[in-house]
């Protein structure tokens, strides 16, 4: 299959932007005006000047064959991937309309795509069986790792000491003492080496400000955070799948160590979260074949966005590795032998009143899991009082939005999508309700990302 004939929508193309400010500009720039000398090849490089308020135009090259998503370069100086030069030669590109014909790679095009594609191959070759990259002392790694698991037991210890405090004093306190006192305390977690802790204590210091019934949010939270303390001091009795997710919620995930799954990806939901450290990408992969729902994690320091992009609704020939740990969909990217293409798969989908079970199944493998993905077959978002809830057509179940969702422009796409008819939508189902990512209209239609 060649790139050449190959066309993303422009909801595809924006759901990569990093940010609204980013896919405002880079709309605007999807036009032929401020382009000139743009080309590609059917071997998914698409190159292009842009004129900017500089005498010289910007240069942009993008390699759609990537294998962890279109990758980016930008004589600009934003420091945001893609930038809007990158998504607006995208969409001219998608367009079709003949604005980015076929065409030789100019040299400084070349010079990018050529180094990049050596580069990956070198990592590949690295990391073949035989090669000497990578390999280490095993016994010194053993001492490290024995080294950080008696941290972490000291981090899990002064913990418990800490919530026991709060519990005896009263949860009234956690209000007056404000969020030092949790900071404080993450910085403790860090310390052990147990980031995982450190990211569940950070989260209990702005449950007192989130507004009535606080104290019992707060009490359920420091009950998950005092099981999972007593999941890692009492790991060894543990069965090994659930030992392996108290590891990972710890801060140990460990390698994707299972077997490559080759199968047709569809890219079914793509969206960042960030904080004042780290911003984090989630993408949400479905098999066709396998029919299997994988997790692909990204990570990018404040400011710069994670490094994998894969635009929702397309899929991708490619293997993944699951990693460990009991009810966990979280993979990593193998090698890839087709680029992301368009294609007619949807995911099936459930009843609500299934999803809701799904999810109360998976906490027996996982009880310190938020969500599960499902996809929702023939649902209608309806008013629910001051809030919003997608009811079964053929049922008489419905699922309530979460509060997330609720607060998104993606409800007002989503009510606009279905018009009052059914529709099938993936997203993540909680004890906070559903939050829709990704819907689909009944019969023929693109996916359409909520997120």
């Amino acid at each position: 299959m060649t790139q050449q004939g190959v066309r993303w929508t422009a909801d595809q193309v924006l759901a990569l932007a990093p940010d609204a400010a980013s896919r405002k500009a880079g709309s605007k720039l999807g036009a032929a005006g401020p382009w000139s000398e743009a080309g590609s090849t059917d071997e998914g490089t698409v190159w292009g000047l842009c004129k900017g308020s500089g005498s010289k135009p910007y240069q942009t090259v993008i390699d759609i064959a990537d294998a962890a998503g279109p990758a980016y370069k930008c004589s600009c100086p934003s420091r945001k991937f893609p930038c809007k030069h990158a998504l607006g030669l995208l969409l001219l590109w998608a367009g079709g309309d003949g604005a980015v014909p076929p065409g030789q790679v100019p040299d400084w095009a070349e010079q990018w795509t050529e180094g990049r594609r050596k580069r990956a191959e070198d990592k590949r070759t690295a990391g073949a069986p035989g090669s000497s990259s990578g390999s280490g002392d095993p016994e010194a790694a053993r001492r490290r790792a024995e080294r950080r698991a008696v941290r972490i037991t000291a981090g899990a210890t002064e913990l418990e000491q800490r919530l026991a405090d709060l519990l005896r004093g009263g949860l009234a306190g956690a209000e007056q003492a404000g969020y030092g006192l949790w900071e404080e305390t993450a910085a403790r977690m860090i310390d052990a080496q147990a980031p995982g802790l450190a990211a569940r204590v950070r989260e209990l210091g702005a449950i007192p400000s989130s507004g009535p019934g606080w104290p019992v949010r707060l009490l359920e939270e420091c009950a998950l955070l005092h099981l999972l303390d007593q999941g890692w001091l009492r790991r060894e009795r543990l069965p090994d799948g659930l030992a392996a997710t108290v590891r990972s919620r710890i801060g140990l995930s460990g390698a994707a160590d299972g077997p490559p799954v080759r199968d047709r990806w569809l890219v079914l939901a793509q969206y960042d979260t960030a904080d004042a450290r780290l911003t984090t990408r989630r993408i949400w992969l479905y098999g066709a074949e396998s029919g299997r729902t994988a997790l692909l994690l990204s990570y990018g320091a404040a400011g710069r966005a994670p490094e994998i992009a894969l635009p929702v609704g397309l899929a991708l020939e490619a293997e993944v590795s699951a990693y460990p740990g009991a009810g966990q969909q979280r993979a990593a990217l193998g090698e890839q032998f087709a680029a992301p293409a368009p294609v007619g798969i949807r995911p099936p989908g459930v009843p609500t009143d299934v999803a809701a079970a799904r999810y109360g199944e998976a906490l027996r493998d996982d009880p310190w899991l938020d969500s599960v993905p499902v996809t929702l077959d023939r649902v209608v978002p309806t008013p629910d009082g001051d809030s919003w809830q997608l009811a079964d057509v053929d049922g008489d179940s419905a699922l309530p939005l979460s509060p997330a969702a609720r607060s998104r422009p993606g409800l007002w796409r989503l009510v606009a999508l279905s018009g009052g008819a059914p529709v099938k939508v993936f997203g993540e189902c909680g004890h906070r309700g559903f939050t829709p990512l990704t819907a689909w209209p009944e019969g023929a239609g693109e996916a359409v990302p909520l997120c």
